[in-house]
């Protein structure tokens, strides 16, 4: 089931102008990017070579935490808003692998994730997956929309995941009121599932580079200290490790990025 409030999405991807979703897949060593999107990441990745093993961890980070939750906390629905194009092991690949009766709905608001969303639609025969084509920015308009409430029952616990989405929300347009509006709306019993880039253990010569290219670079990016971070939590109750980087989210065996390298955090919170 695909929601969408346009039924000419090809006429809406412009190949001019870089979008956060392809840039990360060209990271991530896919294929659906542009030329735009390509000198964009390259710009990125000249002044922090890292980027790439950023990209797969905070993927890997999303995996492990999808992973505990179908496993281990009972959740058999996830709700993924800034999906992103698919790749391997997407939130239903994982979830329904574990519990194949687990409903996913996906939402993000780039045409080319759209045109794509027959890929993330491939649920098991027990569970469901769907898509909405709308805006992270406009929680009404997701929480309003029917085919989340027809695939997802919101008397029963949600996995909430907002993966490496909010750092492309700028701070006039209230990242924390969006992320307490969704959280608002979902039963005691919820989890949040965020990642979030930031500055903090990189260095003053790396962090004036990487601020010089983001100027340069539409949409900006707005990586955020912890303490900003932590707010996204306000009224919830932090997993172990607690917020920590992405790498260091219960990871599996054997050796790891250092923080500086995988610059971002990454937490899951439980709602009472």
């Amino acid at each position: 089931m695909v929601s969408s409030d346009s039924s000419d999405i090809s006429a809406r991807i412009d190949m001019t102008k870089p979008h956060p979703a392809r840039r990360y897949d060209y990271w991530l060593g896919g294929k659906d990017n542009f030329q735009a999107d390509r000198e964009a990441a390259e710009a990125i990745a000249a002044v922090f070579p890292h980027i790439r093993t950023a990209a797969r961890e905070n993927r890997a980070f999303m995996q492990r935490a999808v992973r505990f939750l179908a496993a281990e906390a009972g959740v058999r629905q996830f709700l993924d808003i800034g999906t992103g194009l698919p790749t391997a092991d997407n939130v239903h690949d994982v979830a329904q692998g574990i519990v194949p009766e687990s409903r996913i709905v996906y939402v993000d608001n780039d045409p080319l994730v759209l045109v794509h969303a027959r890929a993330l639609l491939t649920s098991s025969a027990q569970g469901a997956t769907a898509y909405i084509d709308a805006d992270a920015r406009d929680p009404e308009r997701i929480l309003a929309d029917p085919t989340l409430t027809a695939t997802l029952d919101f008397s029963q616990p949600v996995a909430l995941l907002l993966v490496a989405l909010l750092h492309f929300v700028e701070d006039q347009e209230n990242p924390h009121q969006i992320v307490k509006q969704l959280v608002e709306a979902l039963p005691a019993g919820s989890y949040l599932v965020l990642s979030h880039a930031t500055f903090d253990p990189l260095d003053a010569e790396t962090i004036a580079a990487m601020n010089a290219v983001n100027a340069n670079i539409k949409p900006t990016f707005s990586p955020r200290p912890l303490a900003e971070v932590t707010r996204f939590f306000d009224g919830l109750d932090l997993l172990d490790p607690g917020i920590v980087s992405v790498s260091d989210w219960r990871p599996g065996p054997g050796p790891r990025p250092t923080p500086a390298e995988a610059t971002g955090y990454g937490a899951v919170a439980r709602k009472s």
